[in-house]
């Protein structure tokens, strides 16, 4: 996918919500090469551009954060000992004698570079604005071993935010060049090999002490490898026959590893699948009575199922359970299926069919929808794009189809905008991260990438911004509300995901290891 943009860990939902974590293990001891498959190449390495689930899962090996989440969902130590919280600060007191890969230290200097990096628009960080606000500042004091970051404003979610900021540090720091295909970080395995759409593999820092507590250092695999395997079906097979430690899997071949000797599995939420209008001048979704009369053309119900293969769940919200903020934002705030009051509805924006069946123009152009989806997504979402496009051209609309690879996501979406429709499912833990993607400025500026302009989102998310956890969740959910009222952003199922390993125990959540959580535990190959 384009963007999870921010990758969801496990975390309480007293805290920064998460995604059920998986924790899975099967065989007995043995074994020093941890083999995980992954569907697509990761692509660029660099932590404050990564853009997909995969991305995520590659940096999270290599580097650390500077607090991090246990099994029980807290938040727990990682480059920092200990913090203090204020409504618009945190102070980090850092681990004395954590390094770099490359043996140099990790300094408050080396955070306060990470957080300048992100919050620098000209940068173009997929963080800025969603990870980190971006008038976040920082206060490095080398002496004591301390960083500060603050906020002109209270920020809600302060500490939870920096739980997915990864730390460059060393050369890589200095010349961020060298991060498109390797990696320059603190974290407990160094990038050692690079082979693009095939493998990539870790080495053990066998120095590395300080972090998440997980398995001790020496019963910690001597490599991770990446393997890239764009067919799930072949995923499966790989694990059925060992040849594989772990995977991730989504539709029908989860059934597959379910109930299997040998074979632990474990299900987890996975995000939502959502589509975006781009409501850009000369874009048919700039005009909100033609969202939503598309909208009313289409059965989300069997969309969903369709997208998921079955395995899907009827969204509630765009925050990945268990969320900060509970209640229900989607039931009856999305149009009904009615493709007759749907052709209606078109008739009255001015798209009409000069003949019965033919396209709808308007003022000479035709009801045009180029729709852009992640060919990552497999059979099912292109059954799904398929199925969008015939209910759309039964009510007159001119469809066109296009895969893209997760690598050109970024390309087309942001870069050329070639696309008026886009599946684009975001993966969010807190409902601050959003309003950098779906409010604020424009792509290629900014993160809005689908240029909306819901202004009673940005007055709702405003207020509650400056409210204290959960005393701003009446707020947020309004805010997600308005939105799907307005049919800014549609949000067909909630994904699921199962989590296979064989061989070995680890924990991961939507595509980020706890890296020290890896532990061979047996099987032969």
């Amino acid at each position: 996918m384009r963007r999870t943009r921010v990758v969801v860990a496990c975390i309480a939902a007293s805290t920064l919500l998460a995604s059920g974590c998986a924790t899975t293990s099967a065989g007995t001891k043995g074994g020093d090469t941890f083999l995980f498959g992954i569907k697509t190449d990761p692509g660029l390495l660099d932590p404050a551009q990564a853009q997909t689930s995969t991305s995520y899962t590659a940096v999270s090996l290599a580097y650390d954060t500077l607090v991090s989440i246990d099994a029980s969902g807290r938040v727990v130590p990682g480059l920092a000992d200990t913090w203090k919280v204020r409504p618009s600060s945190v102070t980090f007191a850092l681990h004395e004698g954590a390094t770099c890969a490359d043996g140099t230290a990790v300094t408050p200097d080396t955070i306060a570079a990470n957080v300048r990096y992100v919050t620098n628009p000209k940068n173009h960080s997929p963080a800025y604005g969603i990870i980190l606000p971006p008038d976040m500042t920082t206060t490095p004091d080398d002496a004591a071993g301390t960083v500060t970051l603050s906020t002109p404003h209270p920020f809600p979610f302060i500490l939870q935010s920096t739980r997915y900021l990864f730390i460059v540090c060393g050369a890589g720091l200095k010349d961020r060049r060298l991060l498109a295909k390797g990696t320059s970080g603190s974290g407990p395995f160094q990038l050692t090999s690079a082979k693009p759409n095939q493998s990539y593999t870790y080495t053990r820092r066998h120095n590395y002490t300080w972090g998440v507590a997980g398995a001790p250092a020496a019963d910690r695999p001597g490599k991770v490898v990446l393997q890239v395997l764009p067919n799930e079906g072949t995923m499966v097979n790989e694990l059925l026959s060992h040849q594989l430690n772990g995977a991730r899997l989504a539709g029908s071949d989860q059934a597959r590893v379910t109930n299997v000797r040998g074979l632990a599995a474990t299900d987890q939420q996975d995000g939502t699948h959502e589509f975006f209008f781009h409501e850009g001048p000369g874009h048919p979704g700039s005009d909100p009575a033609v969202r939503k009369a598309l909208l009313a053309a289409v059965n989300l119900t069997d969309l969903g199922a369709v997208v998921t293969s079955g395995t899907g769940r009827p969204p509630t919200g765009l925050v990945t359970r268990p969320r900060p903020c509970r209640g229900d934002t989607v039931t009856g705030h999305l149009p009904g299926y009615a493709p007759h009051t749907a052709a209606q509805q078109l008739d009255a924006a001015g798209w009409t069919r000069p003949s019965p069946g033919a396209i709808r123009v308007k003022d000479g152009r035709k009801l045009t929808v180029r729709f852009i989806y992640p060919s990552s997504g497999g059979e099912a979402m292109a059954a799904a794009a398929e199925y969008l496009a015939h209910a759309w051209k039964q009510v007159g609309v001119d469809m066109r189809l296009r895969a893209v690879s997760d690598a050109a996501y970024f390309q087309v979406e942001d870069v050329e905008q070639d696309w008026d429709l886009n599946w684009s499912p975001l993966g969010v833990t807190l409902p601050s991260q959003l309003t950098g993607l779906i409010s604020g400025p424009f792509t290629p500026d900014g993160n809005n990438f689908a240029h909306l302009r819901n202004k009673a989102y940005k007055r709702l998310t405003a207020k509650a911004a400056t409210l204290p956890g959960a005393a701003g969740c009446p707020l947020w959910n309004k805010a997600e509300t308005a939105l799907f009222d307005n049919a800014d952003m549609i949000p067909v199922v909630d994904k699921t995901q199962t989590v296979a390993a064989y061989g070995a125990t680890f924990r991961i959540s939507l595509g980020m290891f706890s890296p020290t959580t890896i532990r061979m535990t047996g099987g032969s190959r």
